[in-house]
Formats: structure tokens, sequence, C-alpha cells
């Protein structure tokens, strides 16, 4: 079986979302939302803050081993936090020239980079210093900012840089997130490259995982906001067949009781809310309770509704 992974997925895919997901089971590893680096080195508490698994030998609390992902665009400054960071014992180290986020851009991260292979090669030499080998080194990257034309280079820099795998997110910059991936992409930069490449990109059910993988070649996958949209969906893949809308309950259930522990109450709904409308793509269920969630504003409105539908009477489902 290859290896599926959990993606680093800002605003989405926070810990407390992280720890439901792998709850479920079917991940080998995954990777914590980026830590941004950009004009000194960060203190320890700043990475614990991104990824809390730290202080749980780098896993989710179900055992799942969870990477640190750096953004920035200074080799120096980004290896001076790669030295902090090893001291944490983090699973593994990745790097991110793939946000294609309008702030992160225009600070020259993510993706803004990727108009430069050479200044890619020479970040990742550069933490690449500081890494040890024992600790698994990645990048991630689209295919370009608004084309593709530098895709084979940038990924062949990032190699010449150190890394031990590549994954490609397989769209530019300005495609967004907006179907088709271009999995024929991925197909050609593995070709060009002799390490490891994982694909990421528009895989939301177990037939496009299978496409996916027949289109590039890849025998590892990591999923993002198919993972989010349908918790159960690495287990559909693995073979496992849990059930519909009754087995994501206990992950909804969980998911706000751990909100309601540590976000403020006049938050917490939005937080469900967001990842109920991505849910509700794959579950009409879903999306009767978003309808009805959405004009509440207190959580303990929000509490009441979730008892009354019989969501917090259930009970967290186990691997």
């Amino acid at each position: 079986m290859s290896r599926i992974l959990l993606a680093p997925l800002e605003g989405l895919a926070d810990p407390l979302l992280r720890n439901v997901l792998t709850a479920v089971g079917g991940y080998d590893w995954g990777i914590c939302e980026f830590v941004r680096v950009s004009n000194n080195v960060l203190p320890a508490k700043t990475f614990l803050r991104t990824c809390p698994e730290l202080l749980n030998g780098s896993r989710t609390e179900s055992g799942t081993p969870m990477r640190v992902q750096l953004l920035g665009s200074d080799p120096e400054l980004m290896a001076a936090n790669a030295r902090r960071l090893v001291t944490l014992d983090p699973a593994g180290v990745d790097i991110n020239f793939g946000c294609p986020a309008p702030t992160v851009f225009r600070h020259r991260g993510g993706s803004a980079l990727l108009g430069e292979p050479e200044l890619l090669q020479r970040i990742v030499a550069a933490v690449r210093a500081e890494v040890p080998v024992h600790i698994p080194f990645t990048a991630k990257m689209r295919l370009g900012i608004d084309d593709t034309n530098l895709a084979v280079a940038c990924a062949q820099a990032l190699q010449a840089g150190g890394i031990d795998e590549l994954i490609v997110h397989a769209r530019t910059r300005v495609d967004g997130y907006r179907p088709p991936a271009r999995w024929e992409w991925i197909a050609r930069i593995r070709e060009c490259i002799d390490i490891p490449i994982i694909a990421n990109g528009e895989v939301w059910t177990v037939d496009d995982y299978h496409a996916c993988r027949a289109a590039t070649a890849c025998a590892d996958i990591m999923l993002g906001r198919g993972a989010v949209a349908d918790p159960l969906l690495a287990q559909r893949i693995r073979g496992h067949e849990l059930g519909g809308w009754p087995a994501v309950v206990p992950c909804i259930a969980a998911y706000w009781q751990g909100v309601r522990r540590k976000v403020l109450p006049e938050h917490a709904g939005g937080r469900l809310k967001q990842w109920l409308a991505l849910v509700r793509r794959n579950y009409p269920e879903a999306c009767l309770l978003h309808d009805r969630l959405r004009p509440l504003k207190a959580a303990e409105e929000i509490d009441a509704l979730l008892l009354a539908e019989g969501i917090l009477r259930a009970r967290p489902l186990v691997a």
C-alpha cells in the first residue's frame, strides 16, 4: 500500500482537526500549518503553538507523526530557524514553496519564489545543513506562479539543495484551487529528478486517488481539502468501509468538544461552520446541520442543538 499523507492546510487543518482526522486513521504522516520566518529567529513557543504535537513526540494524540513546515525567503534566517526547530525533535521538516495566499505572496513567501529556482536551491541547502540526516526533510511546491515554464527547474533545484522527497501540488499559484489539477505535470517532473515525488491536488474520492496515481505514476498521495471534506477518505482508500454519516458524527462531536475547550465562545461556532461547509460536499446530513447552525451565534446555542441532534452523545471514533 502506498503512503497516504495529510497536507498542511492553513486555516483549515488546525491541531484540533488534525487530531480528529488522524484519530479516524489511515495516515502515515502529515504536515502542520506553516511557521512564517520573516526577520528573526523564532522562540520555541512559536513552533509549539503552531505544532503542539511537538509536545507529544511530534505526533497527534492518536500517534500520527506530524512534520513542521517553514515558510520564508531568506536562506540564512531559514537555516537559523531550522536550527532552533530541530532542538524540538520534529518528526520531519518541510519547506513551503506553494502557498498561494495573497498576503504571503506579497511578502515574497510560498509560491512567490517559484520564479527563482536558484533561490530555492540556496534556501534548501542552507536548511539542509541544519537538519540532521535522521530527520526527514521535504519541500512542497506548486507548478509555478502563472505558468509551468520553470516547474522542472524548480524541482531540480530543490533536489540539488538536498531534500529527501518532493511534494508537488499540481497547480500554479494563479490556478488557485480551481479544477482540474494538472497531474500530467507531476509525471513530467518525476521523469526529471531522482528523489521520490508525492502527488497532491484534487483528490476528493477513492476514484480520484486511483486516477491520480495512474496519471502521475507516484506511489504516494497527499490529501488536502478532500481529507477535510470526508474524514473517512484515507480509510476508504485503504479499503475500509466505516459507514456513512453515522461514522462522521463522532468526528464532529470530538471536534466541537475540542473547539469548546480551546477557542473563545464567540469564535467557536465559526470554526465548526467552516468545517461543515466542506463536509456537506459529501454528506447531505452535513448540509442540513450546517443550515441549522448558520443563524446561531452563541456557543451555548450550538451546544443545545448538537445535544438535541444526538451528536454530542456520540462516542469518538477510534481507528
